[in-house]
């Protein structure tokens, strides 16, 4: 009788679950990185992301990264300055060591109709033409040689949803806040230099 009590409860009881076993690959400012495995949580995927910047239709920066990464982690999305854009896409999966592809490559989309505002060296009065899912205005503030600068432009509804959960802080620096309509981001006196906002701090967006 005990024996089959203890068969049963086996049965019954909850198992432990598995740990995930995920490709790790955190960039170093080079944008280059060692890959590792790493256990990962069970609330957790694995996650390929990269990040690509360009600037006066140049590419200037693409980084690669892997690790794991919650459900509302794995977005794809860009954030467009006018003159720089930062474009963001994601590949997630949730079977052993299945993140060992990178992240697709990431292009700037075509205009979409919207509008935002955008700074540049005089202000924050100039239009700027939204591309591809880049529905929301986006405004970023930093503090830049002890005076406060502001950034302006489009962003797609995903990151921006990431960005004001204070999940994506690192891709972007200071304050950050978006809305929704044409013009919506008001003009500002002060710009900051456009570099600030598109430093490739895209660690901060995983999970350690």
């Amino acid at each position: 009788m005990q024996i089959l009590l203890l068969i049963l409860g086996t049965v019954l009881l909850p198992k432990a679950a598995c740990a995930l076993k995920c490709y790790e690959c955190t960039p170093e400012l080079s944008g280059s990185c060692t890959q590792t495995t790493k256990e990962c949580p069970s609330s957790t995927q694995c996650g390929s992301i990269r990040m690509i910047s360009y600037a006066g239709g140049s590419k200037l920066a693409d980084i690669k990264m892997k690790s794991c990464a919650l459900a509302e982690q794995c977005v794809n999305g860009s954030v467009n300055f006018g003159v720089a854009t930062t474009v963001l896409t994601s590949s997630c999966c949730s079977s052993d060591l299945c993140n060992s592809q990178d992240a697709p490559d990431g292009s700037i989309s075509s205009p979409n109709g919207k509008k935002c505002f955008q700074c540049d060296g005089q202000g924050c009065t100039k239009t700027l033409n939204c591309n591809g899912n880049e529905d929301y205005c986006i405004s970023a503030k930093a503090t830049v040689g002890g005076e406060k600068a502001t950034v302006k432009g489009c962003a797609s509804e995903l990151i921006c949803s990431s960005v004001q959960s204070a999940q994506m802080t690192g891709v972007i620096a200071g304050k950050i806040s978006c809305c929704q309509g044409d013009l919506c981001n008001r003009a500002s006196s002060t710009t900051a230099s456009i570099l600030l906002f598109v430093a490739p701090l895209i660690s901060l967006i995983w999970i350690s």
